[in-house]
């Protein structure tokens, strides 16, 4: 049975010969493939076809990969649960008549329904991470710079990072692999520092001696169920040699507003592009300029995308750009300076990934406010362009629970060293 994994299917072939020879991966429907439709999950795009690969489907076909599709997403990655899309939700293969996260459910659910080996995401805020606990795989969202983001539709540039899913760890980092490393074409990447071995390599489950810290803010208000999955993998770690402490980190409080202020603006400048004019939908009514652009923003965009362009420009408008934009970057910085000073005491730090079980399908629809408040322990980790991997913990009430493990800038290895030894 299918759970409408997949926008566009296809299949792009790689070079005979590399690391992932004989792999299939699906592709995310916000990066760019050279002649196969790229929508966003999106009307406004639905029959976009770009001319370029992005540099991460470059790497993916050098390395011997098969592409077999775009799968489904949040448009344009703005959602929790893959239901904004314009192209129907996604079922959750691990949990049915449950909703597989977002905005990247179509790529988690492709690998956990067995329809791709592997997959990339985007994690603006927790896009790679909420998917992968919902549908009982593997996600990482890797150091903002380790991966290119040429050829990656904009949301909120400054946040987001694409990242692989698989069934394990180690298939997880081999494609983290493939894809990470500097490219002339994004100023934003950065060499990272000298490790050993391969990320794939760092996938031996030796945790002993590792430190790992548990910010007590992240337990607050999760549901019961996801809190003992959670304890029982602090048991494992231990029992495997790790040692544990809590660790204060006091600004996430405030980091879901600060998130949301940031990306919404983002969002409303990076999403101005679409005019009608150069691509993407047009508005078949007359009338001077600025009503055709009304119309075919009003036309091609869902509600979702609308609320967040209103309040992005909003936040950004003359008057209140002090009053929110400027301090929800200095509660950024705060946030930074407090994953800082936790990574001075411990190797990692540890909490649940989403406080709740996967939702229904419809049930979440009529509170934004609410799915917002759900990514509270995802969004601190894109604030701080940190690394953090997602894995499956367990279940409660017969539904996935994935626990997140964070690490200190382009501590990708640390990471996941500690999630292999589950």
């Amino acid at each position: 049975m299918s759970v409408n994994a997949f926008i566009t299917e296809t299949e792009l072939e790689g070079t005979d010969e590399g690391p992932l020879s004989g792999r299939t991966v699906a592709v995310k429907d916000n990066i760019s493939t050279a002649g196969v439709r790229t929508t966003c999950g999106s009307k406004m795009l639905a029959e976009y076809v770009p001319p370029y690969d992005a540099t991460v489907v470059e790497r993916l076909k050098a390395a011997g990969a098969t592409i077999v599709g775009k799968t489904n997403m949040d448009e344009f990655g703005m959602g929790t649960t893959t239901e904004t899309s314009h192209f129907g939700s996604t079922d959750n293969p691990a949990a049915p008549g449950h909703v597989p996260g977002g905005s990247s459910g179509g790529s988690a659910a492709a690998v956990a329904a067995g329809e791709a080996d592997l997959a990339l995401g985007s994690d603006t805020g927790g896009s790679i991470r909420c998917p992968a606990a919902f549908c009982g795989v593997v996600g990482i969202k890797p150091t903002y710079g380790l991966v290119s983001r040429y050829g990656l539709v904009a949301y909120g540039n400054s946040l987001e990072q694409i990242g692989p899913f698989a069934q394990t760890v180690e298939d997880a980092a081999a494609l983290l692999d493939v894809i990470a490393g500097p490219d002339e074409r994004d100023a934003t990447t950065r060499e990272a520092p000298d490790g050993e071995g391969t990320y794939a390599d760092a996938a031996d489950g030796d945790v002993d001696g590792l430190s790992v810290g548990i910010p007590t803010e992240l337990l607050e208000g999760a549901d019961q169920g996801v809190i003992d999955a959670f304890e029982e993998t602090v048991e494992t770690l231990e029992s495997a040699g790790a040692t544990t402490r809590e660790v204060c980190l006091p600004s996430v409080g405030h980091a879901v507003s600060a998130y949301y202020v940031i990306a919404m603006s983002e969002a409303s400048s990076n999403l101005a592009r679409f005019d009608g004019v150069r691509y993407g939908h047009s508005s078949d009514a007359g009338g001077n300029w600025n009503d055709a652009f009304g119309r075919t923003r009003a036309e091609g965009f869902g509600d979702e995308v609308k609320r967040r362009i209103l309040l992005g420009t909003y936040a950004l408008s003359a008057g209140y750009h002090d009053k929110y934009y400027k301090k929800a970057q200095d509660a950024r910085a705060w946030v930074t300076r407090d994953f800082d000073e936790a990574f001075d005491e411990v190797d990692v730090l540890a909490s649940p990934t989403m406080p709740v079980p996967p939702f229904e399908l419809g049930e979440s629809l009529d509170d934004p406010l609410q799915l917002y408040l759900a990514d509270a322990n995802t969004v601190p980790v894109n604030l701080a362009n940190l690394p953090a991997i997602s894995v499956p913990a367990g279940e409660t009430n017969g539904l996935p629970v994935g626990v997140q493990f964070i690490g200190p800038a382009f501590g990708e290895r640390r990471i996941v060293r500690t999630a292999s030894a589950l």
